[in-house]
């Protein structure tokens, strides 16, 4: 073999190598040698995610009955000089986050406030949420959450927050769905 034809050969074993070498996936951002000539220079786009940015989110209702649990003396329910406690809704909250099956993404927050009657001492009161997602009469998600008010010594109120997250709503109902919230249970006062 000549000595052009070993430097021919050389080249080409040379470049094939390189373009082995540079046909990786541009790990570091960039594009490599062997991509750049199988693509002619064109760079392609990133994926793109639909946007959701305007995802149906219905206001969150208190259903019937379920905006306030009260605690009397015994034998004197309804007789407010004997009331012991009271809490109640006092702010709600939802987010909603459309993901790009169609579905939704709820979070319902909660807030309650404990308040002391005259008959009621410091202590921990037991604050049981309801959530309630739904269309129509189907029941998409029925969760119960807890949550603790503690009102101290010489306190006479308090507040607490209930969160619930990763409440899926179908794409078939991501138009049409409501939020019910209760304590105490839907339709039970205690």
């Amino acid at each position: 073999m000549g000595s052009g034809a070993k430097t021919s050969l050389a080249l080409a074993v040379l470049g094939v190598s390189v373009l082995a070498g540079c046909a990786g996936s541009g790990e570091s951002g960039g594009m490599g040698l062997g991509e750049m000539l199988l693509t002619g220079g064109a760079t392609q786009a990133p994926v793109q995610v639909r946007p959701m940015d305007d995802v149906y989110c219905p206001p969150v209702t208190i259903a019937e009955g379920g905006s306030a649990i009260q605690a009397y003396s015994a034998g004197r329910a309804g007789d407010s000089s004997a009331l012991r406690s009271q809490v109640s809704i006092s702010n709600l909250a939802r987010e909603c986050v459309g993901q790009p099956d169609g579905s939704t993404l709820v979070k319902v927050g909660v807030e309650a406030r404990a308040l002391l009657g005259v008959g009621g001492a410091a202590g921990r009161y037991n604050v049981p949420v309801q959530i309630v997602v739904k269309d129509g009469s189907t029941v998409i998600a029925n969760r119960s959450r807890g949550a603790v008010a503690a009102i101290p010594a010489g306190g006479t109120q308090t507040s607490v927050t209930v969160v619930e997250d990763n409440i899926v709503v179908p794409a078939a109902r991501a138009n049409t769905f409501e939020i019910e919230v209760a304590l105490g249970g839907r339709g039970q006062r205690g």
